[in-house]
């Protein structure tokens, strides 16, 4: 099952804090990118965000779970609501991962 594409931009639009975000198509969901770096997916109507250190320190919740079948766990995000919240989880993962 692949996203809707509503979500998927919301997910953008939430996340804009941090900085330039855009969406690419993959393996029929989307892979989220902050200035270039990816640092989530969005599956299956779901956000998930790559596990690093200040990410986990920001968590409202941590719930591991794998963005698709065979994947290794990624941050499940359920609360997407709050913009300067995910827009700093965004930052704060993004200022972790290689270029």
């Amino acid at each position: 099952m692949s996203s809707n594409p509503d979500f998927v931009q919301y997910i953008i639009d939430q996340c804009g804090g941090a900085g330039v975000i855009a969406a690419r198509k993959m393996f029929g969901d989307y892979g989220i990118y902050c200035d270039g770096k990816i640092f989530g997916l969005v599956c299956d109507n779901g956000f998930y965000v790559k596990p690093t250190k200040a990410g986990s320190r920001m968590l409202r919740n941590t719930d591991m779970r794998p963005p698709y079948p065979g994947a290794k766990p990624y941050f499940y995000i359920e609360d997407v609501d709050d913009r300067d919240y995910l827009s700093s989880l965004a930052r704060a993962t993004c200022s972790e991962l290689q270029g």
